[in-house]
């Protein structure tokens, strides 16, 4: 894979609230670095910035985002799985979600550094923040 991975700016949050819960009203959608809202028959989760999350909201704070570089197209074969081997033989778990455009894998902030590590072994890592004209 050509694609550089891209460490994003901020910390995320990991919410699960009830399958027929509102998206919270103090959910800003301000896509810096990252927000995702899904709803299954059996949940709703979010992934948000940590710093707009108010005290007292059950969740799992304290995670990191790479993304994938450049649009991805829908014949792309192997893009997740080249990200998470390495992730995998270092022992680092993930949460990963995809968009129309691209891949997002999310690690602990606590293991960000030896994440890091393993992936550089396989890509070119960016830290800086991504463009806002990108894509």
């Amino acid at each position: 894979m050509n694609h550089p991975l891209r460490l994003l700016d901020g910390e995320l949050t990991i919410l699960r609230l009830p399958p027929h819960a509102t998206t919270p009203s103090w959910l800003d959608l301000s896509p810096r670095p990252l927000v995702s809202v899904t709803r299954t028959p059996y949940e709703l989760s979010i992934v948000c910035p940590s710093a707009g999350v108010p005290q007292g909201v059950k969740c799992e704070a304290g995670w990191r985002a790479f993304t994938v570089e450049g649009k991805l197209e829908f014949s792309a074969i192997g893009v997740l799985a080249a990200i998470l081997n390495p992730l995998a033989e270092a022992g680092i778990s993930i949460l990963s979600i995809s968009t129309f455009d691209t891949d997002y894998v999310l690690v602990r902030s606590g293991v960000l550094e030896k994440a890091t590590a393993a992936l550089r072994r396989h890509f070119e890592v960016v830290e800086s923040p991504k463009p806002t004209s990108w894509p």
